[in-house]
């Protein structure tokens, strides 16, 4: 697309493109209460369609045999990157969509009810994308970005270790400077799409104990040093690998270091604000796909005679789920909107979201297989895998214990 373009039109255009010059029509069968697309403007409700569409068509009949097989889709993701989704809230000029936070909540959810899996890294992967379009320098951004954008290479993101998962400022990865590189020593624990990705946003200390003390360096794969775990076996979360990644004397250059020494920890954590925005909108799509599936099932299953729509329990069940996703979405895309205004207190409006739409979600989802009675627990049935997928959120991106320590410190403080 030529510059200077608006960036959501740059994308409208895109998307329009990508399905022969017209938009996908409005998905069939979603009830007005819980429909994902009241109070969205036309432009937005053009993305989610696009995204459920992507989400129908390339997904969801490939969600079950990812999960099996333990499958990562290149391919797939990078269909999503030529729609844009590769890099949404990242600048235009090296690539990026240059989406709101609130555009991008709308698009993972809607592509995360194709699979929630493979969604949840794209959204990390976005927020690597971002943290260096952000807070690289000019060489930096129209190094990193622009394949990263096009999903031509991937990222990861390395903040927790072995031994310092909620107390992150606590890290031991060390840096040592060595004239024009660092020397990385230390490892990285539980990182999604590790062994796989081409790009590393690494938090190690070159400084100090505490936070301070931390920088924050893009490690590229094939680096001399730098190696991996074995690939962890995962309740959910199939369709990306999860492994250690491993630093002995990696030399890294000091020009891949993004901001000053000692800023590291700061831009981990501005980073983490839109991924919790982000992991709670995966658990969103999840949370919507099942509330659809057990309504459908209830009309179609029987019991007693009589299809399970039919008993007064069942109804109220399935209302008090659609209320929970109602709500979810709300404070949500309320958090998105905070995060874009660069509100006061946006950190703690993202813990928040984050918190409650992950919980919920849950909750929701879990409800969901049990109304699917014994066949909710097949795995020829999606609930299941919704479950399995999105009970993770409620840890990583910080446990939801630490987003309840943030919102409680905010108001005592307050």
């Amino acid at each position: 697309m030529a510059a200077g373009l608006r960036a959501a039109s740059r994308l409208s255009r895109c998307l329009r493109n990508a399905v022969g010059g017209r938009m996908v029509a409005p998905r069939r069968g979603i009830a007005s209460v819980i429909d994902p697309s009241i109070g969205l403007t036309e432009e937005q409700k053009e993305f989610q369609k696009v995204a459920f569409d992507f989400a129908s068509k390339e997904m969801a009949p490939n969600m079950a045999l990812w999960d099996e097989k333990e499958f990562f889709p290149v391919e797939t993701m990078q269909k999503a990157a030529q729609l844009g989704f590769g890099g949404i809230y990242t600048s235009p000029d090296v690539g990026g969509s240059g989406l709101s936070r609130l555009d991008t909540s709308v698009i993972f959810e809607a592509l995360s009810t194709g699979c929630v899996s493979t969604t949840a890294y794209m959204s990390i992967h976005n927020m690597c994308v971002w943290m260096i379009d952000t807070f690289g320098n000019e060489e930096q951004r129209h190094r990193f970005c622009p394949p990263l954008c096009s999903m031509e290479k991937f990222a990861s993101y390395c903040l927790t270790e072995p031994g310092s998962g909620s107390d992150a400022a606590s890290l031991l990865t060390s840096a040592k400077k060595d004239g024009d590189c660092y020397i990385l020593n230390g490892s990285k624990a539980f990182i999604s799409g590790a062994g796989d990705t081409d790009v590393y946003v690494v938090m190690c200390r070159t400084g100090g104990s505490g936070s301070r003390g931390i920088s924050c360096l893009v490690v590229e794969k094939g680096t001399p040093g730098l190696s991996f775990g074995k690939k962890e076996k995962k309740v959910g979360w199939n369709s990306q690998p999860t492994r250690a990644v491993i630093f002995e004397d990696c030399a890294v250059p000091v020009a891949n270091r993004l901001g000053q020494e000692g800023q590291g920890f700061g831009i981990a954590m501005r980073g983490l604000n839109g991924g919790r925005i982000n992991i709670a909108s995966c658990s969103l799509g999840a949370a919507h796909a099942s509330v659809l599936l057990t309504r459908d099932h209830m009309v179609v299953r029987k019991q007693f005679g009589e299809p399970l729509a039919n008993y007064q329990y069942l109804q109220f069940r399935l209302a008090e789920m659609a209320t929970q996703l109602v709500t979810a979405r709300l404070i949500v895309r309320h958090a998105a909107q905070a995060l874009q205004e660069g509100h006061g207190d946006a950190a703690t409006i993202c813990a928040m979201a984050k918190l409650y739409a992950t919980d919920e979600c849950f909750k929701v989802c879990n409800q969901a297989l049990q109304m699917h009675g014994g066949y909710g627990y097949l795995k020829d049935y999606a609930v299941q895998q919704y479950v399995r997928d999105i009970r993770v959120h409620q840890i990583l991106e910080g446990t939801n214990e630490v987003m309840r320590m943030i919102v409680a410190r905010n108001l005592l403080q307050g």
